[in-house]
């Protein structure tokens, strides 16, 4: 807590996580990006795991919110005390240095909104903000090569954003910035309990439906057989009663209810393979397409993707650390990879 060295950062600023590496010391923090706040005064009553545990629970004096929508800030004054309790946090408060911090930020980001994230950091007691790519930070956090002259795919799945990318040569070939993600996987399942069941649940209900019972894809394999037929109890409100309801859902109608968000990720991975140079395509036949980000955990979704793209499709060691650790490997190194934070853009 009195230490005085300089701690830099690496964030990963997510829709729905927040992940802070400690140069030095590896990912240290990983919470929900949630901040409650009192209505009237503004105060802020919790941050993280605490204020995620209150959404859809709280009383009317207090507001759980995201401060981030679609991997970006939708609410600038809570996302700045947000980071700024992370920040000082993850340095300690008595540390008398502010530190250098590389955020990772979709690829699909605007100039405005990039101001955004770097004044909401140096508001937050950042000396610097160095700003890179999320899917230039999870490339380098899956450990690709991305210096070389070969091209490399990710495919990053967030809460907010998907963010895909064709990478060579320290540089992003092309890329394409989805605003989908597992938030909009939890809206799709809410949706269709909605529409088909009159059923209304929560988003953190949604959630654990995905995590648990989720599926991208099936085939006829025993084990895929037993997750379409299993059946899942969901307890909700009947929106014609207005009362408490349980019903069971079975695995085929979450992936029913999947599909829409799907659809899109995959468009979005076909149309970077379509617009990669002939020479990069030959080298993504050999090495794949590599998948990041928690919704890259889905069931089945590595072969979703292989079966619509024809690809070798591989899931990055610990997925939903790679973009943190990319911007930790940055942050450790500055020097060497400053040439990479401003040509991947």
């Amino acid at each position: 807590m009195f230490g005085f060295g300089v701690k830099d950062l690496g964030i990963d600023l997510g829709t729905a996580n927040i992940l802070v590496y400690i140069r030095g010391e590896g990912v240290v923090m990983q919470e929900p990006s949630v901040v409650a706040v009192q209505q009237h005064t503004k105060e802020i009553v919790a941050v993280g795991e605490e204020a995620k545990q209150m959404i859809g629970r709280t009383p009317e004096n207090i507001t759980a919110i995201r401060p981030l929508k679609d991997g970006v800030i939708a609410d600038f004054d809570v996302a700045q005390a947000m980071l700024r309790y992370f920040i000082d946090k993850a340095r300690g408060r008595f540390s008398f240095f502010k530190p250098v911090v590389v955020v990772g930020i979709p690829s699909g980001i605007t100039a405005v909104e990039e101001r955004a994230v770097k004044e909401a950091a140096l508001q937050a007691g950042a000396k610097e903000v160095q700003l890179i790519r999320e899917p230039m930070a999870a490339a380098i956090g899956a450990g690709l090569p991305v210096e070389e002259a070969t091209g490399n795919m990710i495919v990053d799945i967030g809460g907010g954003t998907t963010e895909v990318a064709v990478i060579s040569l320290g540089g992003i070939v092309t890329d394409q910035s989805i605003r989908v993600g597992g938030d909009g996987m939890d809206i799709s399942i809410v949706n269709y309990l909605k529409k088909k069941y009159n059923l209304m649940i929560g988003e953190r209900t949604a959630e654990e439906i995905k995590i648990n019972f989720g599926s991208a894809y099936f085939l006829d394999t025993p084990e895929d057989l037993e997750r379409r037929h299993s059946r899942y109890a969901v307890r909700g409100r009947d929106l014609l009663e207005g009362l408490p309801k349980t019903i069971e859902i079975t695995g085929d109608e979450v992936r029913s209810a999947l599909e829409e968000p799907l659809a899109r990720m995959v468009e979005g991975i076909r149309y970077c393979l379509e617009n990669t140079p002939p020479e990069l395509s030959a080298d993504l036949i050999d090495r794949g397409i590599i998948l990041a980000g928690g919704g890259s955990q889905l069931y089945g979704f590595d072969r979703l993707v292989r079966d619509v793209t024809g690809m070798p499709v591989y899931v990055a060691e610990d997925p939903l650390l790679a973009v943190a650790k990319g911007t930790g490997l940055v942050v450790d190194n500055l020097s060497e990879w400053k040439n990479i934070i401003g040509s991947d853009k």
